[in-house]
């Protein structure tokens, strides 16, 4: 993601810092762990109640037993899986959304094929290898 921050000699030096740095950073599933490949549970964001869903090829971060998509953190939703559990999966465009922090043997497929718990059109959800 680009953008133009144009300097204002009246903004303080410290805002264009931190703006620069939101800028940067992605979108808030990257920044929260959602998707990303993992061994433990240390590995994802525990200060969301994240866990290492290791039932899924590579490990998940993300949560399991969700029952609406407000419980799962920004950029991820709800979703029902075929085995039977709901989880909070990222949401996304395309396959590279989902794949940022996981590595090839591994990747997760954007998938519209999946069942939100909150449905809403036009939404898919990156899903891991089983």
């Amino acid at each position: 993601m680009a953008a133009l921050v144009l300097y204002d000699s009246q903004m303080p030096r410290a805002f264009h810092l931190v703006l620069l740095t939101l800028v940067a950073c992605g979108s808030n599933a990257d920044n929260l762990g959602v998707g990303a490949q993992c061994t433990k549970t240390s590995e994802c964001n525990t200060k969301l109640n994240e866990v290492c869903l290791t039932q899924f090829k590579g490990g998940y971060c993300g949560l399991e037993g969700c029952t609406r998509d407000i419980d799962c953190p920004t950029d991820s939703a709800c979703v029902m899986h075929t085995d039977g559990n709901n989880y909070c999966f990222r949401i996304c465009s395309t396959k590279d959304d989902c794949n940022a922090n996981r590595d090839p043997a591994n990747e997760a497929n954007c998938s519209s094929s999946v069942t939100f718990v909150d449905p809403q059109n036009n939404r898919k959800a990156c899903v891991p290898p089983s």
